[in-house]
């Protein structure tokens, strides 16, 4: 059954470069109402905010400082420590999914350093775009740093999802947003008629943007509700650094489908099944919630938000956030405790703000305290083995994505839309 593939193509590219890699499973957990604790009552102290908030911007820097060459190009490896690194093997493929959230984290900020790093990381994104051996404006999944260190493309991930290419155009629009370089726009819009041209389905409703393509190229047939709420963000901005109306067009094409996935209980699924058409009910994963509210601004999926809050929510040791979906909900994914909470703050309904609140202190503790983080990242999930339920699994391994997304949340900052000038 089709899922997620930004989450399936992990699990691929860590299978390519690993022959035999011990994996334990997780058992589902029936879903359940969880009460968010209040911080103020934690018998634990997690960090405060803002020296988090700093530690976390070190951790980045770090990070992006590691790989680079010689003419400004750099690269962050996505996974460190725990599962991703032993003494037998180190895994060190960067995301561009995750690359794209660093990127916009350090706008959120936007110290002159932060801008500094954001755009040795979108000039490697034009680097890479500009020379794949296809060359018809995609990115790929990811790629090796240290061949960026070496002044090469080295491809890890060849396929090439909607999603992804989604989340590099909304980086690239930050970027041209931040610093007015034509470039970024430039390349911005490439992959916005990348998207249009090889996964735009106007033939099987609901309308919207199909998977993209796989490693070896061919077209994937399902409609994610993730993806086109990505495309929905993406083209609205392009449609508001552009001033084209076909981008708004187009937003709207996105936007239909997601709609067209919310349950009459609130809560959106997966998207469909390989014909396009016919709704993928299982599972049902936390971004198609918490991004569609952000991707669209759209009131309704504050009934998704609620359905998250009652179905989601994990309790594992001392932390508490979302799982990842509602096959496995034993065990915390911080990156979606990141989105989740940005989604309340801009919902603001009442007891929003203490949710979110609840969530991010949760996420300092874990930096703080959580298997195998250096008190500055933010691991994936609170323990290892968090079953997505797409196929794959995720562990306690400090991420950038996490991280980025952790620091969007404690500002406040909407990765969907651009800043208001």
């Amino acid at each position: 059954m089709p899922g997620s593939p930004r989450r399936s193509a992990l699990w691929a590219v860590v299978a390519a470069l690993v022959v035999a890699a011990a994996v334990g499973g997780a058992a589902p957990a029936a879903s359940a109402v969880v009460t968010m604790h209040d911080p103020s009552a934690a018998d634990v102290t997690p960090l405060d905010p803002a020296l988090s908030v700093a530690r976390a911007y070190e951790f980045l820097d770090a990070r992006v400082d590691e790989f680079c060459d010689g003419d400004g190009h750099c690269l962050p490896r996505s996974y460190q420590g725990g599962f991703f690194t032993t003494a037998s093997w180190d895994f060190t493929p960067s995301f561009v999914y995750d690359d794209a959230l660093v990127v916009i984290a350090y706008t959120a900020r936007g110290l002159p350093d932060d801008l500094r790093r954001a755009r040795t990381i979108g000039d490697t994104l034009l680097f890479v775009q500009a020379n794949d051996p296809i060359g018809d404006g995609r990115v790929r999944t990811s790629y090796e740093p240290h061949g960026i260190r070496q002044g090469r493309v080295e491809i890890t991930g060849p396929g090439t999802f909607t999603g992804n290419e989604a989340w590099v155009g909304m980086a690239l629009a930050r970027l041209f947003h931040a610093t007015g370089d034509q470039r970024y726009l430039d390349g911005a819009l490439r992959i916005g008629g990348w998207i249009q041209a090889n996964t735009a389905d106007m033939t099987r409703a609901p309308y919207g943007y199909t998977g993209g393509q796989t490693d070896a190229g061919a077209s994937l047939t399902w409609k994610s509700t993730e993806h086109n709420a990505d495309v929905a963000g993406f083209f609205t901005q392009l449609a508001q650094l552009t001033g084209d109306a076909v981008w708004a067009d187009r937003v709207a094409v996105a936007s239909g489908f997601v709609a067209a996935m919310q349950g009459q209980d609130g809560h959106v699924d997966t998207g469909t099944l390989l014909d396009g058409s016919t709704v993928n009910t299982h599972p049902i994963p936390l971004d198609a919630q918490t991004w569609s509210s952000l991707a669209t601004g759209d009131s309704r999926y504050g009934a998704a938000l609620d359905w998250t809050l009652t179905n989601l929510m994990a309790v594992d040791g001392p932390y508490q956030g979302p799982s990842i979906s509602d096959v496995d909900v034993s065990k915390v994914w911080f990156e979606g405790a990141g989105h989740l909470a940005l989604s309340l703050r801009f919902r603001a309904g009442a007891g929003d703000a203490d949710r979110a609140e609840s969530l991010l202190s949760s996420i300092r503790l874990a930096q703080r305290d959580a298997p195998n983080g250096d008190g500055k990242g933010i691991v994936a999930t609170s323990s290892d083995g968090l079953d997505s339920g797409f196929g794959d699994l995720y562990y306690a391994s400090l991420h950038t994505g996490t991280t980025a997304w952790y620091l969007l949340a404690a500002a406040g900052d909407d990765p969907f839309r651009l800043p208001a000038d």
